[in-house]
């Protein structure tokens, strides 16, 4: 199958499953040949969204919605001032999470509802969806583990294991709802396989 060259990747997974290990090598693949490259973050990305990062991810914990509506907030503001911007000039954007996780943490893990995501999502990124999204799949007993070994910090990291089985279900269900540009590396490989099956994707995609 041949796959028109990405112009909007973005990375997933349930904390743990090592993709930020993995964005140097992406950002060094994307940026290569002079092309600009655009390497951003979620929550977070503009002035706006990395405040409400700060609260989102460091503040009190909050129920479902409201931080649903936090996040989402941030999202917008990140699309309108930086995404939509560099890709119109023709620039590369790799971003840390986007929406899928919204789903995936906010759905999946506290139970905010699959609809009114979905109609979060509509207000907040008008339609535009990543071309590729690259998801890092993991146990979540195993991801656990790691996150322990690691000392994690924020408020996410240190959710029970529910947490964390509920939202890798939602990244499932995610992935079999935006089959066409989900493509899942399995992250329970060492680090030296995960980088291989990476490898092969960008070159199967041009990149």
């Amino acid at each position: 199958m041949t796959h028109k060259t990405p112009q909007f990747i973005t990375i997933e997974g349930i904390d743990g499953a090592g993709k930020s290990t993995h964005l140097a090598r992406l950002a060094e693949r994307l940026g290569a040949g002079g092309r600009e490259l655009v390497q951003t973050r979620e929550p977070g990305g503009t002035e706006l969204a990395e405040r409400l990062r700060e609260l989102v991810l460091g503040g009190a914990a909050q129920d479902g919605l409201t931080e649903a509506l936090m996040v989402f907030a941030g999202r917008r503001d990140h699309v309108r001032r930086l995404i939509r911007p560099a890709l119109a000039r023709g620039a590369a954007v790799l971003c840390d999470r986007f929406t899928d996780s919204a789903f995936a943490y906010q759905g999946g893990g506290s139970g905010v509802p699959w609809t009114v995501l979905q109609q979060l999502e509509a207000w907040a990124c008008e339609s535009l969806q990543p071309d590729l999204t690259i998801w890092f799949d993991l146990e979540p007993e195993e991801a656990a583990r790691r996150r322990a070994a690691a000392r994690a910090a924020d408020r996410f990291e240190a959710e029970d294991l529910g947490f964390f089985v509920r939202a890798r279900a939602a990244f499932e269900r995610r992935a079999g709802e935006h089959a066409a540009r989900f493509v899942r590396i399995d992250a329970g490989q060492s680090l030296g396989a995960v980088a291989e099956q990476l490898d092969a994707l960008l070159r199967e995609r041009g990149l």
